[in-house]
């Protein structure tokens, strides 16, 4: 089944990957630049886990996050040993986010900035922005098109530029990603011509 999605109005900081000892700890990887500030003890998450899993639509409670080795492990409320923390790999972590705030990184958005922007590709538009997928190898645009939606993954080579201002996504797809798109979509104004590296679009740079 599919992951259950957090409300956009949170912040993806981090993904659990696997158990760690047999005290319930779990390696994490890092999705922010401030762990300090993210990962205190105390602090709630909202797991994004497949809707069978135990875990669906409950929180998780940090108790405290060590480093071992230059890997970051996480100890968590109700996570006893390591059958709970198996239990648990491959969750990602959302937190809240503040209303004003925004990311740090200038190569990095939240889902709600990218979701309604218009795709183009060569100057013309293909489609919208629905949503995005957060899968363990990458994130991908979920495009609406006027042939259905299409997957594009979200990447420096594959999306060079973002302009959140101007409304625009631009993608140069390799031969054969979007050959079940009409030839002569509606054209859009192109986006400026200042392309900008990208990394997760998600990551939270705080």
């Amino acid at each position: 089944m599919n992951d259950s999605t957090p409300p956009r109005s949170q912040l993806r900081v981090g993904r659990l990957t696997k158990a760690h000892g047999l005290k319930g700890a779990i390696k994490l990887e890092l999705f922010t630049d401030d762990p300090g500030r993210r990962f205190v003890p105390g602090a709630v998450f909202t797991l994004q886990v497949p809707t069978g899993s135990p875990w669906h639509g409950k929180t998780l409670e940090l108790v405290e996050l060590r480093w071992y080795n230059q890997h970051a492990v996480g100890f968590f409320k109700d996570v006893p040993d390591r059958e709970a923390a198996e239990a648990l790999a491959k969750a990602i972590l959302w937190i809240d986010q503040d209303d004003e705030e925004q990311p740090d990184e200038e190569d990095a958005w939240y889902d709600h900035q990218l979701v309604g922007l218009s795709v183009v590709r060569d100057g013309e538009k293909i489609g919208t922005i629905t949503r995005l997928e957060h899968l363990p190898a990458q994130d991908l645009l979920i495009v609406k098109t006027p042939a259905g939606e299409v997957m594009i993954p979200f990447v420096k080579a594959i999306v060079p530029s973002v302009d959140i201002a101007a409304g625009i996504v631009t993608i140069t797809p390799p031969p054969g990603l979007l050959e079940e798109l009409p030839e002569e979509p509606d054209a859009v104004e192109p986006a400026a011509d200042k392309p900008a590296p990208i990394s997760s679009p998600t990551t939270d740079g705080a």
